[in-house]
């Protein structure tokens, strides 16, 4: 199967009085992988930022990650895509940071949130042909791999 994305990465910020770990552990579960980048910045007030990044570049890792999210999401994603690709071929997708820490994904519009971005492989590289690529890579992790025929 060829790919759909050239990578996609999983961010959270984790502001002072927040559990690093545990944000790091939520943002590994996500992804799905342990290899995290985390880069500790400052804010504009001198109070510590830590950055938690991971990087997907696998057609099994993204197919993963989608998964994940559950049926509910994936469907939200598809009704909303014409807002979530820029004209850069970029999706864009944010959960809800706290409830994600519970356990579950819900789409977000606020600003404390686990931003999933992915670059779209369009080819053109036009906005209309990456919506396309992503609605029918998300409809076929809906209906799930074919059934083997009965022998």
């Amino acid at each position: 199967m060829p790919s759909v994305f050239h990578w996609v990465k999983v961010k959270t910020i984790c502001y002072a009085t927040e559990d690093e770990d545990l944000l790091c552990r939520m943002t590994a579960g996500i992804a799905g992988t342990d290899e995290l980048d985390v880069d500790v910045s400052e804010g504009l007030h001198g109070n510590p930022i830590t950055v938690i990044d991971a990087t997907l570049k696998k057609n099994q890792q993204y197919a993963a990650l989608f998964r994940g999210m559950g049926p509910g999401v994936l469907e939200a994603i598809i009704d909303g895509l014409e807002d979530r690709i820029d004209d850069d071929c970029i999706l864009y997708v944010r959960f809800d940071k706290q409830k994600a820490v519970g356990g579950v994904l819900e789409i977000s519009h606020g600003g404390d949130v686990v931003a999933v971005t992915g670059k779209v492989m369009a080819h053109p590289a036009r906005k209309e042909v990456a919506v396309e690529t992503v609605r029918c890579y998300l409809l076929g992790l809906l209906q799930g791999p074919p059934s083997p025929s009965p022998a």
